[in-house]
């Protein structure tokens, strides 16, 4: 269920974590030009090197599972936290034990710090991964449907773990007001990730039977829809985060000038169970299930109740995507 609450105020100061990853860094930047924003911490568990740091900006290297991480808050009069730390795609020393301690571990440590020094507004970078990829995920997912996640993928098995623990604390500690976005597919100039690897290939892969649509949020609105939380414009709640529309994996080939490679379900499932046994691929069969049963975010509430509007649509993200690409002389559209 969405949240609805009483308005944050505009942030004065503002923590951010896992403010050197991707959307970290916009995040910061765009904080740093903010007049109204009196003073900014970021932290990320990397030492920010002094060529990329900005003016008006505190740098703590700091590992978000700390105990540490609160009288940070407490020492910079904290009153709003942007929690962006997590593992998206884990690296290859990575394990399931670690990526819970920083997703779910993480965040739990976030909540304590917040509460122990009587911070106003949690926002957080959630994900539509949270819903899950199933067979019976209805063809627009809103805000009232469950969040059912998938154990079998770390990253959504989080997320949905992460959520709950975020849903007890809004009904425990209301005082702590939380806007919790559920972000669709990132693309942006230099999103690099195995979603994007899909569309470089020579050929769409494809499922036999399955569209699976992509809905997605250029990396821009995200910070915007951060920016619009954290000034106190919208009305903190649980929200999804996409462009307008979605496009199908044939709608996409067919804007890149590519055939599909439709596969029959089974022959690929078969296909990863031995490749990944082999080694030659760090993707199990329950990949299948991550691309077939992709989650589709309707994002009405964002746009009327959060009061957000994504400057992109799905397919102007997706254009947008191809056209940086192009101009970083990594064509990803085939001739005609």
């Amino acid at each position: 269920m969405n949240t609805v609450a009483e308005k944050a105020p505009a942030a004065r100061r503002v923590l951010v974590t896992g403010a050197d990853g991707f959307l970290g860094r916009g995040l910061i930047a765009a904080l740093a030009g903010d007049k109204h924003i009196q003073h900014i911490v970021a932290v990320d568990v990397r030492e920010v090197p002094p060529e990329r740091r900005l003016p008006r900006v505190v740098y703590v290297a700091q590992d978000v599972r700390s105990p540490a991480l609160a009288d940070t808050v407490n020492m910079n009069a904290i009153d709003t936290v942007v929690h962006l730390a997590s593992i998206v795609t884990p690296g290859k020393g990575s394990n399931r034990a670690f990526e819970y301690e920083v997703d779910v571990g993480g965040t739990r440590n976030v909540i304590r710090a917040c509460l122990a020094h009587r911070v106003d507004h949690l926002v957080v970078s959630s994900s539509g991964a949270a819903y899950g990829y199933h067979a019976d995920n209805p063809a627009w997912l809103t805000e009232e449907h469950p969040l059912r996640g998938n154990e079998v993928f770390a990253y959504a098995h989080h997320k949905r773990l992460v959520e709950e623990m975020l849903a007890k604390t809004r009904a425990s500690a209301p005082e702590l007001r939380q806007t919790v976005l559920r972000i669709g597919t990132i693309l942006g100039e230099r999103v690099d990730n195995q979603i994007t690897a899909l569309f470089e290939k020579p050929r769409i892969l494809m499922i036999q039977g399955s569209d699976s649509p992509f809905v997605f949020v250029w990396d821009e609105d995200v910070t915007g829809a951060i920016l619009h939380a954290v000034s106190g414009r919208g009305q903190p709640g649980c929200y999804n985060l996409a462009g307008d529309g979605a496009l199908t994996l044939s709608e996409i080939a067919e804007r890149l000038h590519k055939k599909p490679r439709v596969l029959p379900a089974g022959l690929l499932r078969a296909a990863l169970r031995v490749g990944s046994a082999l080694g030659i691929t760090r993707y199990g069969p329950e990949q299948l299930d991550f691309l077939r049963y992709r989650p589709v975010l309707l994002n009405t509430a964002l746009k009327e109740r959060f009061g957000y509007t994504p400057r992109k649509t799905s397919a102007e993200a997706f254009e947008a995507f191809v056209s940086a690409r192009t101009a970083q002389g990594r064509r990803v559209r085939a001739a005609p």
